[in-house]
């Protein structure tokens, strides 16, 4: 049985690469991360030196149109920043096209209990279009946990989309449903240390029946790691569905929520819609005014000056805390 204090199991047989350094999401990228990357996007980072004390907030969006179609070609100018509602300056933006260096890591949690036993061989063969039409092969990576009572690791971090695939072809039904507990795992066991945008895409009823740990913990976690959660809620005739907190999660975090019937057609297009809107995305970054490293929660808001035009992106963030920061030498 899992505990809260045990880290994410593979299954037996599962390839795992072990993860090192630390995550300091966007940053890295924007100064000039430990995280190799390839020379063209090496090119495209400014050379600033900006001291730990004075950290960047690096906020990963999406502009949406009314029917939620991403919207492409903003600028800088297009858009204000708020923290705690009191206006910031936009120090670095940038749209994260599909030719971005900037690379994208994926894990794909997958509802194995019970409850979706009937919808389960749709759900594999979506969420296998989906990782066929997302990933680079040598820019980013994925990886597959299935959850049900327990929550294993069946694939870890590959850009090997085939590999992918066979892991999902050998996902087979459950019992209850540990969604807090596999998000929570995903971040701190996996995603926590890597760089770039990273991303959850979780599939599930939404019922959490088994978890050990709460709401509240997954999606701090998901936030001090700047992880986007998305999660597609499928319903089912026979069993009930309760996706307010599934929804909660995506809103936190400024990931998207997308509710499909048990249809295969509905689950894809949910599938198409997390995928046109990674490849449309865009980042910003700036210095807070407040500079005070007390670690409390500061809320974040993005507008954009165009009307009709929606910005998602996580709700706030967590500011450091002064005994963790170090003067750069």
């Amino acid at each position: 049985m899992f505990q809260p204090h045990q880290r994410l199991q593979p299954i037996p047989g599962a390839t795992v690469r072990v993860v090192t350094g630390i995550g300091l999401g966007l940053a890295m990228i924007l100064l000039g991360g430990t995280k190799a990357l390839p020379a063209a996007a090496q090119a495209q980072i400014p050379q600033t030196t900006i001291r730990a004390e004075v950290p960047l907030v690096n906020i990963i969006f999406s502009a949406l149109e009314r029917d939620n179609r991403p919207v492409p070609g903003l600028t800088m100018d297009d858009f204000l920043v708020f923290e705690d509602r009191k206006p910031q300056k936009i120090e670095y933006f940038s749209q994260l096209t599909e030719g971005s260096e900037i690379p994208l890591t994926i894990a794909l949690l997958i509802d194995t209990s019970g409850s979706v036993r009937t919808k389960l061989d749709d759900e594999k063969q979506t969420a296998a279009e989906f990782l066929r039409s997302i990933l680079r092969k040598s820019k980013d990576e994925a990886l597959i946990i299935q959850f049900d009572s327990e929550v294993r690791l069946v694939q870890d971090f590959t850009d090997d989309t085939e590999r992918l695939v066979r892991a999902l072809n050998s996902l087979e039904a459950g019992n209850s449903t540990s969604l807090y507990d596999a998000i929570y795992l995903a971040v701190e066991e996996k995603l926590k240390g890597e760089v770039g945008r990273k991303v959850i895409v979780a599939i599930t009823d939404g019922d959490d029946t088994a978890s050990k740990l709460k709401k509240e913990d997954a999606i701090e976690a998901a936030q001090r790691s700047d992880v986007l959660i998305y999660g597609i809620g499928v319903r089912s005739r026979e069993f009930g569905a309760n996706f307010g907190v599934l929804k909660r999660f995506a809103e936190e975090t400024g990931g998207g929520f997308f509710s499909p019937q048990a249809r295969m057609t509905e689950i894809q297009s949910a599938f198409k819609a997390i995928g046109e809107e990674l490849k449309g995305q865009y980042s910003l970054a700036y210095t807070p005014e407040n500079r005070a490293n007390d670690g409390t929660f500061r809320a974040v808001e993005i507008r954009c000056k165009r009307k009709g035009i929606r910005v998602r992106a996580r709700r706030g963030y967590y500011a450091p805390n002064s005994n963790s920061l170090k003067a750069a030498p």
